[in-house]
């Protein structure tokens, strides 16, 4: 199986930054795409940035050029640096893989047990 741990959430003030960290582990052959989702009280869990093996990245609309992730496929190991932090970034952060547990599988998704962030003066 496969298992997500992320670190680095905490309390920040509007204006700072926070760097997430998920590294995965376990008996898997191939990660392919790597992702942060977040979820705040009240709503519904959503995209905030995805990137895939290869590096290419994809953006929700309200963190582009604030948020950067990133991916260190030696580690199995994603990043979200978050910059210009705002009150509406207070959620709680899921990262997400995509796996390939044996060549020729299908993909299976897993997720981190979430760390929270909160925004706040």
């Amino acid at each position: 199986q496969v298992q997500l741990v992320e670190s680095g959430g905490g309390l920040v003030q509007p204006g700072g930054s926070l760097r997430l960290s998920c590294a995965a582990s376990g008996s898997f052959y191939l990660i392919l795409d790597m992702g942060w989702y977040r979820q705040a009280p009240g709503k519904q869990r959503e995209l905030v940035a995805t990137i895939t093996s290869g590096g290419r990245t994809n953006y929700e609309d309200s963190v582009k050029g604030r948020f950067t992730i990133s991916r260190d496929n030696a580690k199995n190991t994603v990043y979200l640096q978050m910059n210009s932090l705002k009150p509406d970034d207070t959620a709680v952060y899921y990262c997400n893989a995509q796996v390939i547990l044996q060549v020729f599988s299908p993909s299976q998704s897993y997720w981190g047990q979430g760390t929270q962030v909160t925004v706040s003066s």
